[in-house]
């Protein structure tokens, strides 16, 4: 009989041991996920930066661009980057950024939609127009990187956006707008509050946008560098049933600043 307990006993703490003990599977996903961590590497940033709202070109109906006003354009944020190979990687990152803009310029038989006096009008404006864009968003990059040397890296891919807080408004003064089509009814006018058309689309702007960075990393020392990035949006900076404005508006930036090897 006291064989027989001995022997349960020992089964017992056997199966115990046994079960407690991780499988060969759980030391090998633990010791993928201390590889996979082991040279990630991780940044951060602060810059700056400058840019518009604009269409693809430059239209007939834009004449010029009489005064451009630069903003407080903040973008700070993190990335990682997890090397693959000796000069290749993988960036994903995020920054919260502002992106705004805010200019005056002058246009010909521009479509416009506003209001004067409490009433709404629309057509072809001919005259200046003072426009001013803000977005405060999330974003986040996901790029391949190309390390030339121990210096200068080099970035390019897709980003996604998120708005948190968005507006684009302004007045059109010191000219005159035909009503309905360049032929209708003249209505005429001036830079007083009561004289000029104001308007704000800002329900009208998307609050999901995506689009292409590229950019470059220069390192001073082995911690400190300075970068230059620009954003492309290809979403365009509307919704797609905004039919106010007759071209299609994207955001363009340009951002510089500083950053930081944190591990």
């Amino acid at each position: 009989m006291k064989r027989f307990i001995t022997s349960l006993l020992i089964i017992a703490i056997s199966l115990s041991s046994l079960a407690n003990e991780p499988d060969r599977d759980d030391y090998d996903d633990m010791k993928n996920l201390k590889n996979f961590f082991h040279n990630l590497e991780a940044y951060g940033r602060l810059g700056y930066s400058i840019g518009g709202t604009a269409p693809l070109g430059i239209p007939a109906t834009i004449r010029s661009l009489d005064k451009f006003i630069l903003q407080p354009n903040v973008s700070f944020g993190a990335d990682a980057i997890k090397p693959l190979g000796r000069n290749f990687g993988l960036l994903v990152g995020l920054h919260f950024e502002n992106k705004a803009m805010h200019i005056d310029a002058t246009v010909k038989n521009y479509h416009m939609k506003f209001t004067q006096g409490g009433q709404t009008l629309e057509g072809m404006f001919t005259g200046h127009n003072d426009s001013h864009a803000v977005q405060w968003m999330f974003t986040l990059p996901i790029q391949a990187t190309y390390n030339i040397n121990n210096k200068w890296r080099l970035k390019l891919g897709p980003y996604f956006s998120y708005l948190v807080s968005r507006n684009f408004d302004g007045f059109a003064y010191d000219g005159y707008l035909r009503e309905g089509t360049p032929t209708g009814p003249k209505v005429l006018l001036g830079n007083t509050d009561e004289e000029r058309g104001n308007y704000d689309f800002k329900d009208d702007i998307r609050k999901c946008q995506w689009g292409l960075g590229v950019g470059v990393d220069y390192f001073f020392t082995r911690k400190f560098g300075a970068y230059a990035d620009l954003s492309w949006g290809l979403s365009g900076f509307f919704k797609g049933s905004f039919k106010t404005l007759d071209q299609t508006l994207y955001p363009i930036y340009g951002t510089i600043g500083i950053v930081y090897k944190i591990r």
